[in-house]
């Protein structure tokens, strides 16, 4: 069995949450509002800045700024996906769960682990943020960021982060590192 290790120190990572078998079940609209019921009452009572997410029909991405001192994102993704599980049980339709899934106490909705990264510096943080914000265009959603409706993009953009027009051009965001976050 492996040994994964999560990063332990800083305050600030980046997130891939994959749903099982890759359902596209994030997008529904029961989804949405579930997911989004699930993080509201986690950052309740276990706090985090959202500073940036996309959610895409099987998979997340987004970047969380815990607490100073505070790196237990393990336990805030585990009751994030534990209360959608269970809010989704009743109408969300997901594949039988094998023998390995149920002696585990998982559900058929999520992949087992996620992957995380620490945020090294700014410059980090501004190419998470781009790659964050430029994959429902990778993916072959949309053809331009600003037409993803599920995405931090649009509060970024009010907030003066991006023009309306980023990632317009197809390697606009690849060429040159950008650095429109570092005053963020």
């Amino acid at each position: 069995m492996p040994n994964y290790r999560r990063a332990r120190e800083g305050n600030t990572y980046f997130f891939t949450l994959v749903t099982f078998q890759r359902q596209p079940i994030l997008c529904l609209d029961g989804s949405r509002r579930l997911l989004r019921e699930a993080i509201d009452a986690v950052r309740h009572d276990y706090p985090f800045e959202v500073v940036a997410w996309v959610l895409l029909p099987d998979h997340t991405h987004c970047i969380w700024r815990l607490p100073e001192g505070d790196t237990d994102y393990s336990r805030r993704w585990g009751l994030i996906k534990s209360a959608f599980t269970r809010g989704a049980k009743g109408w969300l339709s997901t594949p039988a769960a094998c023998d390995s899934r149920r002696k585990h106490r998982e559900g058929t909705v999520w992949q087992r682990r996620f992957w995380e990264h620490m945020i090294r510096d700014e410059r980090d943080l501004a190419a998470h943020c781009d790659y964050i914000h430029y994959n429902p265009v990778k993916h072959g959603l949309v053809t331009t960021p600003k037409d993803w409706p599920y995405s931090t993009f649009h509060r970024a953009v009010c907030e003066g982060l991006y023009p309306p027009n980023w990632g317009a051009e197809p390697a606009e965001w690849w060429a040159v590192p950008t650095l429109h976050l570092l005053s963020a």
